[in-house]
């Protein structure tokens, strides 16, 4: 593992390289991960791959000083700067590969630029569809505000979502997930940077649509069939009738990125 830093917007972006191939492609985690999750694929397609995983805003070794906005524009020049730092060059396009949140980044990428992606593979990508709360949080400014005093003062909240398990309306894993990142007020904080930073990244199904059409991109979703967080119906309506788009379905959960899957992640690469 390469591991270097770049600066920009007086912040100082981490990122890992893995893999010696000709083809490049640029990695996103998942929220509250780190970019050196993607290094097991280094062992299936590092001779054909070079990975250049990218960890983001408030997360592991990025230490980001630009404020609450964080655009797509933003990461390309970021992927620029990293791609020069690491003497890697390419000229056939790129390959983007996203986890979860770093799905969703994904996907906003190739609809902000698809002339410079020739391939993307979205495993498990949030973004798919609306989420009432997500979109109020951070996409109005009554929300964004109501979200960061709960994040300081989530005491009604957590009664709420009591409310909702007793009645049936969440499931196990939506309130273990939602106790996991809220029960810990340092964690609550991070929630608040990192959901506001990244709220640019919007897929778009028209857009997605579109670039994807426009511009021949080999897109492969990858979802875990027993996965209660991001369900593998929402991709419906991206994919169908795109025959460059393609659907595996794993026998697990959310967390795809584990050794007995990584081979069949691989795989997903053209």
């Amino acid at each position: 593992m390469l591991t270097r830093f770049i600066s920009y917007k007086n912040s100082e972006i981490c990122f890992h390289i893995y893999g010696t191939g000709s083809r490049v492609a640029v990695c996103f985690h998942g929220f509250g991960e780190d970019a050196a999750t993607f290094e097991p694929l280094q062992h299936f397609i590092g001779d054909t791959y070079t990975f250049l995983c990218i960890n983001l805003p408030y997360h592991a070794c990025t230490v980001w000083n630009g404020g609450l906005t964080f655009t797509p524009q933003d990461l390309f020049a970021i992927i620029d700067l990293a791609l020069a730092e690491g003497g890697i060059t390419t000229t056939a396009g790129i390959t983007l590969c996203g986890y979860s949140m770093g799905g969703r980044i994904a996907l906003g990428l190739l609809q902000s630029n698809p002339e410079k992606i020739n391939q993307a593979v979205l495993i498990a990508p949030d973004g798919l569809h609306t989420n009432f709360w997500y979109f109020m949080a951070t996409q109005t400014a009554p929300g964004n505000w109501l979200f960061k005093v709960t994040m300081q003062n989530p005491a009604w909240f957590f009664a709420l979502v009591n409310i909702g398990k007793a009645m049936g309306l969440l499931n196990k894993s939506i309130v273990k997930f939602v106790h996991y990142y809220l029960d810990d007020k340092a964690v609550r904080a991070l929630l608040y940077k990192r959901w506001t930073t990244l709220r640019k990244f919007n897929p778009s199904k028209k857009r997605f649509r579109e670039a994807v059409s426009a511009h021949t991109i080999h897109v492969h979703f990858i979802f875990g069939a027993h996965d209660r967080i991001i369900l593998s119906k929402r991709a419906h309506p991206f994919a169908t009738g795109l025959p460059m788009v393609k659907q595996t379905i794993l026998p697990t959960g959310h967390s795809l990125l584990k050794e007995q899957h990584i081979k069949n992640i691989a795989a997903a690469f053209c």
